[in-house]
């Protein structure tokens, strides 16, 4: 959706008005603007303009000194961002957001330029959810995010990152995504979800941060709900079972793809106020009995308390909690729980991050997005990205970042961000690929080799076996090599896995899933062999 252009003409009116907290540039350039003595002088007028403007600065770009529209290209409008980042920290301040427009001389942006450095928020934690279709995953999240109760109709999941088609059909259809967060241990929520301002101000505001990935849980839609949860950098997993439904086959195929990820995971019984307590405490039971069945040791929350369940959470333990998003019951015990669990893993290591969507802005170009899977990466940053169909990888640069709406210098492991990509076209990024440091040397593979469990089969698995992969963000079919020749349901083995079309960068120690019809299976890769 293209910014409304009333916020440029306020910005433009402004500027005739007060002139203190605005400023008009045709364009910034690193050659001019970056130079000895001119860098400090236009950081010192950063620096007044967010004074007068009560913390608060706007930079219009692309418009004459008298704030007439001249317009400017792509690459000297991601230019003149770099170089007004770049001020900004010198200024011990940050871009918040940027709004671009089209005109007929090219792009005009405004930028809303923000007090103080950027958060950095160490706790910050990313929560796949998982569970059958209408058993209140959206809504539950929508609820969180907002601290708004529902109607009992799902209004509040309508606050997510969801397509009209999914809204009018009452139906998610691919992944989504929600924030909130966390000051001293105090819930910060979004006011209005559907701004984007709103939910980047959350993300300047909050010392710790809970990112949302909202998975799928109609049945045609499994392989989306897997990548979701086996693709994303996620410290948690929440399953929702409803009361007035119970476990179905679906909810047992979430909880066998978290569990093969080796996710800790809480589990919600939601939809509480549409049943007695009779009808919850068996549900309740029947969810206790199910985790047992796979080996995990259920933690009923309201018994054993939020202290107990954040420590005890992973391993084989899984808290189970009762919810309503109606009455708002257990929304507190899950703020507390997210407000206190701790970030799961280092992240440490060189940048990558696997990506899961592309998509173009205007003024801005092709946009990468996805999880950090480690290490920290920043504007400006020189980096590979591929491999492409041949195998290759093309150089590239992090124009900018984006998290949640909230335009950041930098970020690192665990964060789902959105980096704008130069020299690359929108069209040729697919899900799959991989962004890496410049000097990096990738081996992309077309084989690796693997141990496997598989989980259920209708007969054996036998050589040249061709399931789907979903490895990271690549979901590829690929074909299997039994070591002994077969696999049996239950059997744990090795085999050879050899992408169908395509090569892509795997590593040792990578988890996976294998599906094809109902048969499914997890597995390791122990080996590589690259692409030929």
């Amino acid at each position: 959706m293209a910014p409304d252009r009333a916020v440029l003409e306020r910005a433009l009116d402004a500027g005739e008005r007060e002139g203190g907290s605005v400023e008009f540039k045709e364009r910034l350039t690193k050659d001019l603007h970056l130079a000895d003595g001119k860098f400090e002088s236009l950081a010192a007028q950063l620096r007044h303009r967010v004074l007068s403007g009560d913390g608060e600065a706007t930079y219009v770009v692309g418009v004459t000194d008298a704030g007439g529209l001249a317009g400017i290209s792509l690459e000297d409008f991601s230019e003149s961002m770099d170089v007004l980042s770049l001020l900004a920290e010198e200024a011990d301040a940050h871009i918040e957001s940027v709004d671009t427009w089209g005109i007929e001389g090219g792009l005009v942006g405004v930028a809303t330029v923000r007090e103080g450095a950027l958060l950095e928020d160490d706790g910050h934690i990313v929560v796949g959810t998982a569970g059958h279709v209408d058993h209140g995953k959206s809504t539950l999240v929508g609820s969180l995010v907002t601290g708004r109760p529902d109607d009992g109709e799902g209004s509040t999941r309508s606050f997510l990152d969801v397509q009209p088609h999914e809204v009018e059909r009452g139906l998610s259809a691919d992944l989504s995504y929600a924030v909130y967060g966390f000051v001293e241990g105090e819930p910060v929520r979004t006011d209005n979800p559907d701004r984007k301002s709103d939910r980047a101000e959350v993300v300047e505001s909050a010392d710790k941060l809970v990112s949302f990935v909202d998975t799928v849980g109609h049945e045609p839609w499994l392989r989306t709900t897997i990548r979701g949860l086996v693709g994303q950098k996620l410290d948690y997993g929440l399953l929702t079972v409803a009361a007035d439904d119970g476990p179905t086959k679906t909810t047992r195929e979430h909880l066998g793809v978290l569990l093969a990820t080796e996710l800790p995971t809480i589990v919600a019984i939601t939809k509480t106020d549409m049943v007695d307590g009779e009808r919850a405490r068996e549900v309740e039971r029947e969810v206790e009995r199910l985790l047992r069945d796979v080996g995990k040791t259920p933690l009923r929350v309201e018994r054993h308390g939020v202290d107990t369940a954040v420590e005890e959470i992973g391993g084989s333990v899984v808290p189970v909690l009762r919810t309503s998003t109606v009455t708002m019951e257990g929304l507190d015990t899950l703020d507390d729980l997210f407000g206190r669990l701790p970030k799961t893993g280092d992240g440490e290591g060189e940048f990558s991050m696997y990506v899961d969507r592309s998509y173009k802005i205007t003024g801005v170009g092709a946009v990468a997005s996805g999880t950090v899977r480690s290490g920290t990466v920043e504007a400006g940053d020189e980096l590979l990205l591929g491999p492409f169909p041949d195998g290759s990888f093309r150089d590239v640069e992090a124009r900018s970042i984006e998290m949640h709406y909230h335009r950041v210098d930098r970020a690192k492991a665990g964060r789902i961000v959105g980096i704008a990509l130069k020299g690359v076209r929108e069209t040729d990024v697919e899900r799959g690929m991989v962004l890496l440091p410049r000097e990096a040397d990738p081996d992309p593979v077309r084989e690796f080799e693997a141990d496997v469990m598989v989980l259920n089969h209708p007969t054996r698995i036998d050589d040249g076996y061709e399931p789907v992969v979903h490895l990271e963000t690549v979901s590829e079919a690929a074909a299997f090599h039994p070591a002994e020749g077969q696999l049996l349901p239950g059997d744990t083995g090795s085999t050879t896995v050899r992408f169908k079309f395509r090569p892509y960068l795997v590593e040792e120690g990578q988890r996976f899933v294998f599906r094809e019809g109902q048969s499914k299976g997890v597995g390791t890769v122990t080996g590589v062999s690259p692409a030929e």
